[in-house]
């Protein structure tokens, strides 16, 4: 029985991600270079350390960069790009089903806690989570699945009651490793790269009822069940 549902924050509650690659590309374009998505992929759904901007950038400059100018620079355009940004389509609906159905609610994010709390609280959002892990509760952030499992222990579920709402190549692998049946709902940056390993994808949360998905992942879970003989999965 599915009894707790965890979301990802950046990328699948809010469209985050697109400030903060946009924000770069902006100072690799007044420097004369680009930044793919591709490059930027490595770090979605994880921490900055899996790509440094700044060594990348001096890279293709072939020159030294200032970091503090730089640093100062994309943090304020990325605040006001991201500040701009509203609930993507169906998350509402899906936290306001989950309470109605009786459901657990958790949220697992690579991002540090001032960073959800703040977004969370100017959506209004803030009041349907019993338990948020960030990047300062665990010692690795995704694709580690330490914040999937810090989130069960808070929610007092295991793995096979919870379903995970993903974004990201790095946060799916996250969910798989800590055995929880995981939904890929890409967004414009992260519908470019491979999700394949998720459980079941999803364009956006407003295309399937919360209710819905719930009897999908059940079904499909019935299915294994017949193909293993009866094993739970």
């Amino acid at each position: 029985m599915i009894r707790a549902l965890i979301f990802d924050f950046d990328g699948l509650m809010v469209d985050t991600e697109l400030p903060a690659f946009q924000s770069w590309q902006e100072i690799y374009q007044a420097h004369g270079c680009d930044l793919t998505v591709e490059e930027w992929a490595v770090c979605l759904g994880t921490s900055s350390e899996e790509f440094d901007p700044f060594t990348d950038l001096a890279r293709k400059l072939g020159r030294p960069v200032d970091r503090e100018e730089l640093l100062a620079l994309r943090l304020s355009r990325k605040g006001v790009l991201a500040a701009e940004q509203a609930a993507l389509p169906g998350v509402v609906e899906y936290l306001m089903d989950a309470r109605r159905l009786g459901m657990k609610i958790g949220l697992a994010s690579s991002s540090p806690h001032r960073w959800v709390e703040d977004h969370l609280e100017r959506l209004g959002l803030d009041a349907y989570f019993d338990t948020l892990k960030c990047a300062e509760d665990v010692e690795r952030v995704k694709p580690d699945p330490a914040l999937y499992l810090a989130v069960l222990a808070a929610l007092d579920v295991q793995a096979a009651e919870a379903i995970v709402l993903e974004d990201s190549p790095n946060g799916v692998l996250a969910a798989n490793r800590a055995g929880i049946f995981c939904v890929a709902v890409p967004n414009a940056l992260s519908s470019r790269l491979l999700l394949d390993h998720a459980d079941l994808r999803l364009s956006s949360l407003a295309d399937t009822p919360l209710a819905t998905l719930i009897a999908r992942v059940e079904r499909r879970r019935g299915d294994v069940r017949a193909e293993t003989g009866g094993a739970a999965s």
